[in-house]
């Protein structure tokens, strides 16, 4: 039973699990368990998904129930009407709090994108970070006498693929977990010492005008149990 956050005629929110997908995608025809058939079944209708999470991301996952209501709320997340944060362990000592404005180049994938141009101008991406905690740990690395770590929150100003993922390789900081924008060390260690085999990323909060009603609508979505599972493992100091 996938976990329901919010509710009405209109729409509903899951807290989705990591390692779920959306909906099916030729980037992994072996998987038979989708986001949009999990809770069509649960619910009993059909359901529209209206902005995208990545696989091994979890978090708040929002769909419409009928398609009128999909474009109108399509048409809220495109105007820019939409908040969105996450949380994230990512290696290192992140600053207090800054903003990364560096531009994407599309990434495509190589079977749901083989017939997108290849040659698209970089586009415009900016994300806001926190720090909300750092934890350091007594392993010795060939750099380093410690091992650290930061819990940040992350507030993408505009949607682009593994925005979030990107950007925090890009300031040498990645989310811990990233088999893809990454560091393998970090991962390898996560799994051997702490058992922790799932990106370190969850949406946690989305806030936006009611496409109806116009009322604000603010969802909030704790951490899963894997991801607290892993902060009561590290030693964290908070910034207080």
């Amino acid at each position: 039973m996938l976990e329901i956050l919010y509710q009405d005629d209109y729409l509903v929110a899951i807290n989705k699990p990591a390692g779920l997908l959306v909906h099916r995608s030729n980037i992994d025809r072996h998987e038979t368990r989708f986001a949009v058939q999990l809770l069509r079944d649960q619910i009993g209708r059909h359901v529209f998904p209206v902005h995208r999470l990545d696989k091994p991301t979890s978090g708040i996952l929002l769909f419409a129930l009928n398609a009128d209501v999909a474009r109108q709320m399509m048409a809220v997340f495109v105007n820019g009407h939409v908040r969105k944060r996450y949380q994230a362990i990512v290696r290192g000592f992140v600053e207090l709090k800054g903003s990364i404005d560096y531009p994407l180049q599309e990434t495509l994938d190589r079977m749901s994108d083989r017939n997108a141009a290849e040659d698209k101008p970089a586009q415009a991406a900016l994300t806001h970070f926190k720090c909300l905690a750092r934890a350091e740990m007594p392993f010795v690395t060939k750099r380093h006498s410690t091992c650290r770590y930061s819990l940040v929150e992350l507030v993408p100003e505009t949607g682009r693929k593994h925005q979030l993922r990107r950007h925090m390789k890009h300031i040498f900081h990645p989310i811990v977990g990233d088999t893809t924008h990454g560091d393998g060390k970090q991962n390898a260690f996560f799994r051997t010492y702490l058992g922790s085999h799932q990106l370190l990323l969850t949406a946690s909060d989305l806030h936006f005008p009611h496409p109806v009603s116009d009322a604000l609508v603010s969802i909030h979505s704790p951490p899963d149990a894997e991801f607290v599972r892993v902060i009561e493992q590290l030693n964290w100091q908070t910034n207080d």
